[in-house]
Protein backbone atom coordinates (compact mmCIF):
# COMPACT_ATOMS: atom_id res chain seq x y z
CA UNK A 1 0.00 0.00 0.00
CA UNK A 2 1.40 3.74 -0.55
CA UNK A 3 0.41 6.49 1.41
CA UNK A 4 0.24 10.05 1.07
CA UNK A 5 0.31 12.25 3.90
CA UNK A 6 -1.19 15.84 3.64
CA UNK A 7 -2.61 19.07 4.99
CA UNK A 8 -0.07 20.34 7.53
CA UNK A 9 0.81 23.97 7.25
CA UNK A 10 1.23 27.36 9.28
CA UNK A 11 -1.08 27.66 12.00
CA UNK A 12 -1.18 30.14 15.28
CA UNK A 13 -1.17 28.11 18.38
CA UNK A 14 -4.50 27.50 19.88
CA UNK A 15 -5.95 26.92 15.88
CA UNK A 16 -6.63 23.20 14.21
CA UNK A 17 -5.31 21.33 11.46
CA UNK A 18 -6.93 18.46 9.65
CA UNK A 19 -4.40 16.07 8.24
CA UNK A 20 -4.88 13.67 5.99
CA UNK A 21 -3.26 10.32 4.72
CA UNK A 22 -4.46 8.67 1.17
CA UNK A 23 -3.75 4.89 0.32
CA UNK A 24 -3.38 3.37 -2.47
CA UNK A 25 -2.60 -0.27 -4.16
CA UNK A 26 -4.40 -2.36 -1.99
CA UNK A 27 -7.40 -3.40 0.53
CA UNK A 28 -6.58 -0.14 2.70
CA UNK A 29 -9.79 -1.64 4.93
CA UNK A 30 -7.80 -4.08 6.35
CA UNK A 31 -4.70 -2.29 7.78
CA UNK A 32 -3.87 -0.51 11.17
CA UNK A 33 -2.94 3.40 10.29
CA UNK A 34 -0.57 5.20 12.90
CA UNK A 35 0.58 8.65 12.63
CA UNK A 36 4.12 9.38 14.04
CA UNK A 37 5.92 12.73 14.17
CA UNK A 38 9.62 13.97 14.18
CA UNK A 39 10.42 17.58 15.50
CA UNK A 40 13.31 18.96 14.64
CA UNK A 41 16.33 17.56 16.72
CA UNK A 42 14.37 15.13 18.52
CA UNK A 43 13.08 11.24 17.53
CA UNK A 44 9.93 9.96 16.34
CA UNK A 45 7.06 9.55 18.11
CA UNK A 46 3.88 8.25 18.30
CA UNK A 47 1.40 10.28 17.82
CA UNK A 48 -1.93 8.13 17.29
CA UNK A 49 -3.42 5.05 15.56
CA UNK A 50 -6.29 3.18 14.57
CA UNK A 51 -7.78 -0.16 13.66
CA UNK A 52 -8.75 -1.68 10.08
CA UNK A 53 -12.10 -0.99 10.95
CA UNK A 54 -11.83 2.12 13.54
CA UNK A 55 -13.21 0.60 16.57
CA UNK A 56 -10.16 0.90 18.72
CA UNK A 57 -8.04 4.10 18.77
CA UNK A 58 -4.87 4.65 20.85
CA UNK A 59 -3.55 7.96 21.54
CA UNK A 60 -0.31 8.99 22.98
CA UNK A 61 -0.55 11.36 26.64
CA UNK A 62 0.81 14.39 25.07
CA UNK A 63 -2.09 14.84 22.51
CA UNK A 64 -5.67 12.78 23.88
CA UNK A 65 -8.13 14.92 24.62
CA UNK A 66 -6.84 17.26 21.18
CA UNK A 67 -6.30 15.21 18.95
CA UNK A 68 -8.86 12.65 16.93
CA UNK A 69 -7.58 10.08 14.79
CA UNK A 70 -10.35 8.71 12.23
CA UNK A 71 -10.88 6.92 8.95
CA UNK A 72 -13.53 6.11 5.84
CA UNK A 73 -12.75 2.76 4.34
CA UNK A 74 -14.67 4.00 1.27
CA UNK A 75 -12.18 6.56 0.66
CA UNK A 76 -9.01 4.91 1.22
CA UNK A 77 -8.08 7.83 3.85
CA UNK A 78 -7.24 8.20 7.50
CA UNK A 79 -7.84 11.80 9.16
CA UNK A 80 -5.86 13.32 11.92
CA UNK A 81 -8.43 16.27 13.19
CA UNK A 82 -5.70 18.44 15.61
CA UNK A 83 -6.94 20.89 17.78
CA UNK A 84 -6.04 23.25 20.37
CA UNK A 85 -2.30 23.29 18.90
CA UNK A 86 0.99 23.98 20.49
CA UNK A 87 4.16 24.99 20.06
CA UNK A 88 5.08 21.38 21.05
CA UNK A 89 3.28 20.24 18.55
CA UNK A 90 5.39 21.38 15.29
CA UNK A 91 6.93 18.59 13.30
CA UNK A 92 6.68 16.49 10.15
CA UNK A 93 3.70 14.46 10.96
CA UNK A 94 3.95 10.61 9.08
CA UNK A 95 1.20 8.08 8.59
CA UNK A 96 2.05 4.36 8.57
CA UNK A 97 0.01 1.80 7.90
CA UNK A 98 0.18 -2.42 8.39
CA UNK A 99 -2.22 -5.11 8.21
CA UNK A 100 -0.83 -6.79 11.32
CA UNK A 101 0.16 -4.38 13.82
CA UNK A 102 -1.73 -1.75 15.74
CA UNK A 103 0.04 0.21 17.92
CA UNK A 104 2.69 2.82 19.48
CA UNK A 105 6.13 1.17 18.24
CA UNK A 106 7.20 2.62 14.78
CA UNK A 107 8.70 -0.94 13.57
CA UNK A 108 5.57 -2.24 13.60
CA UNK A 109 4.32 -0.66 10.47
CA UNK A 110 5.61 -1.66 6.85
CA UNK A 111 4.39 1.38 5.23
CA UNK A 112 5.22 4.35 5.35
CA UNK A 113 3.71 7.49 3.64
CA UNK A 114 5.93 10.92 3.07
CA UNK A 115 5.43 13.38 5.96
CA UNK A 116 3.38 16.69 5.62
CA UNK A 117 5.01 19.56 8.01
CA UNK A 118 3.01 21.14 10.68
CA UNK A 119 4.53 24.67 12.23
CA UNK A 120 2.48 26.36 15.02
CA UNK A 121 3.38 29.45 15.91
CA UNK A 122 3.39 30.79 19.55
Amino acid sequence: VQLQASGGGLVQAGGSLRLSCAASGRTFSSYAVGWFRQAPGKEREFVTAINWNGGSTYYADSVKGRFTVSRDNAKNTAYLQMNSLKSEDTAVYYCAADNYYTGSSGRGYNYWGRGTLVTVSS
